[in-house]
């Protein structure tokens, strides 16, 4: 007989289908992100300041895939995070170049793009969908480790 301390059910929730549907809707919408950005990096070779705008296609590519892997096999929160910061960086500066002329900033180049094309719109659906997913898998570890860490009452 072990002598080892055993939590009480109520202190390890179950696993949830929903998790794992968020993690694979999250890799998914990386991975498509990935996809695009490595698609198209060689068309936005041409404009470029000190750095030029298809490497930071592929390293944005980069990025995407390697949150994918990490969502889905490494399940940690700091992996989460990352994904979900990928995601979000990356939807916030597709949506900022779309409708404001930033111009060159530093040494980045010019990337303002006024126009809407399917593999935008691919991306942005993509990174949506993955922030969401994120958002709703990193809150949901937050209420989990609450209720964990969470005196029961009565005793």
């Amino acid at each position: 007989m072990s002598h080892e301390p055993t939590d009480p059910p109520s202190a390890r929730p179950a696993r949830r289908p929903w998790r794992a549907a968020a993690r694979i809707l999250a890799a998914a919408g990386l991975a498509v992100n990935a996809y695009v950005h490595a698609d198209l990096a060689s068309r936005y070779d041409p404009v470029s300041a000190a750095i030029g705008q298809g490497p930071l296609f592929r390293i944005e590519a980069a990025l995407a895939a390697l949150a994918a892997v990490l969502v889905l096999f490494w399940r940690r929160s700091l992996g989460d995070v990352f994904a979900w910061l990928t995601a979000a960086a990356g939807l916030a500066a597709l949506l900022v170049y779309r409708y404001v002329d930033v111009g060159a900033f530093g040494p980045l180049p010019n990337m303002y793009e006024p126009l809407w094309y399917a593999e935008k719109d691919l991306v942005v659906i993509s990174q949506a969908v993955t922030v969401v997913a994120m958002t709703l898998l990193l809150a949901g570890r937050g209420r989990e480790r609450f209720l964990i860490r969470r005196p029961a009452s009565g005793h």
